[in-house]
């Protein structure tokens, strides 16, 4: 925020700077050593459709995303934090729905299955080969992965338990990949058709 104040972007152009920003970045690091190509792409878009729906399930069934377990102190409101003037500004809504298709993914996949999952197996994690099984590291990955979801910390659990059965059985990072941006991709068109701005927090 500090760096939008010193250049005066408004909200929209900084939020499309700092997408394309992060992006070129991963795309110069991250190219020489990580394969995009996902080996199994038509169960990875099931495997993301699947999540989708676990998602949007709860709510749409059940409605108790207002019970204290999910509304409180600690994991927050289901409540967007999106202010009501960017949700009618198509330049922030395109970028938006951009950076949780292609970038959240690959960031969030290269942090929980590429790195930490393989760094609570072994210090040197690069000699722990991706998709490498072990139970704590499996766990402590799905449980922190759930937290990071605040309100939604249930079915933030559900995808960080799929999402880490698809690495130990593909052994390949670009479908978890594949499979997190079909989810976020579902999501935003949801949210967008529907106006439930509470998926985006």
């Amino acid at each position: 925020m500090a760096i939008q104040a010193a250049i005066h972007l408004p909200a929209h152009w900084y939020y499309a700077a700092r997408f394309l920003a992060v992006l070129l970045t991963i795309g110069f690091v991250s190219r020489p050593v990580l394969s995009f190509r996902a080996a199994f792409p038509l169960a990875s878009i099931g495997i993301g459709i699947a999540v989708f729906l676990i998602w949007i399930g709860p709510d749409l069934l059940f409605g108790y995303r207002h019970h204290w377990l999910f509304d409180n102190s600690i994991t927050g409101a289901p409540a967007s934090s999106v202010a009501p003037a960017l949700k009618r500004n198509v330049i922030f809504v395109l970028w938006r729905v951009a950076s949780s298709v292609a970038l959240v993914p690959v960031l969030e996949e290269l942090f929980w299955r590429g790195w930490l999952m393989r760094r609570l197996i072994a210090r040197d994690f690069m000699k722990v080969p991706l998709g490498t099984y072990a139970p704590t590291a499996f766990w402590i990955v799905a449980v922190l992965f759930a937290s990071e979801h605040g309100p939604y910390w249930e079915v933030g659990l559900a995808a960080g338990i799929a999402y880490n059965w698809w690495i130990v059985h593909t052994r390949n990072l670009a479908d978890c990949m594949l499979a997190h941006a079909v989810t976020n991709g579902l999501l935003s068109l949801y949210v967008l058709t529907t106006g439930q701005w509470q998926y985006w927090l």
